[in-house]
């Protein structure tokens, strides 16, 4: 309990009487000045005492309040915080951040309490968090994290980093989402014949040819696909389209194309089967 013992010695450093006022149902501070101002949100009050207490005494900072996970929307929207610092020590609460983050868009999200795992990493990215807080940072180190975080800057490890970098990769290679979120399904029978045809690096003239339409009539077709499928070049809807459509039946004019795709030794057998 790391982060805890860190809470409570940084609780206990000076008096009760000397912590920062902290709001919990009132307006915004009013003279706040050029002060980040900070909501704390953890269900553990001690956690909540301890974080307004050691950032009351940081230069440039000023905690607005301290409430829960389930109150934290709510006391977001009304106190207008910089930032909000999330209690991310049990995994349970990163729902709560996701919906912060929706519901209130303009104050960014710093967990802390962060381990720094791989699997961890990736969550806290997906659930909209803009920056964390290890569990063995100092004083000092939250105040960076905040400040970095409101430059929209991210200070992590450089295998922290690695893991992002990677988990954006995979999902690039996996189509832009987890395999269960096939993209097919939003395209009509044509989009799905002329994405296969994209697939198979055929251009739009070539496209036309093969399905006896207008090559204007393809280049429309491609550009609702690309809106579909919120990518901007052919190369990215094709690898979007690949894994769904090679799970599924092929279109119509798969069967037209491959019919056409006649190899030498193809052609040999029909021969001797005229012959004979």
């Amino acid at each position: 309990m790391a982060s805890a013992n860190r809470a409570r010695q940084a609780f206990d450093a000076e008096p009760r009487d000397d912590a920062p006022p902290v709001a919990q149902a009132t307006p915004p501070w009013p003279h706040t000045g050029g002060l980040l101002r900070v909501l704390v949100v953890s269900e553990i009050r001690l956690f909540q005492d301890a974080f307004a207490a050691l950032l009351g005494r940081q230069a440039g900072v000023c905690v607005v309040g301290m409430t829960n996970p389930l109150q934290a929307p709510a006391q977001t929207a009304e106190l207008c915080p910089d930032i909000v610092l999330f209690d991310a020590t049990r995994p349970s609460n990163l729902g709560y951040a996701r919906t912060l983050a929706d519901e209130v868009p303009a104050s960014k999200i710093v967990a802390f309490g962060v381990a720094e795992t791989d699997a961890e990493i990736v969550a806290l990215a997906a659930a909209g968090i803009a920056g964390y807080v290890r569990d063995d940072a100092a004083a000092e180190d939250v105040v960076a994290v905040l400040k970095s975080a409101m430059r929209d800057e991210l200070l992590c490890s450089p295998r922290a980093a690695a893991t992002l970098c990677h988990h954006v990769a995979v999902l690039s290679r996996d189509g832009g989402g987890p395999p269960t979120a096939s993209p097919a399904p939003a395209l009509s029978k044509r989009e799905l014949q002329i994405g296969d045809l994209i697939d198979r690096g055929l251009s739009n003239k070539q496209i036309a040819r093969q399905l006896g339409i207008e090559a204007t009539t393809v280049k429309n077709h491609v550009h609702n696909i690309l809106d579909k499928l919120k990518v901007h070049r052919r190369g990215e809807a094709a690898a979007c389209l690949r894994s769904a459509l090679r799970r599924t039946h092929r279109p119509p004019v798969d069967r037209a194309h491959k019919s056409a795709e006649i190899t030498p030794r193809d052609a040999q057998i029909t021969r001797r089967g005229a012959r004979s």
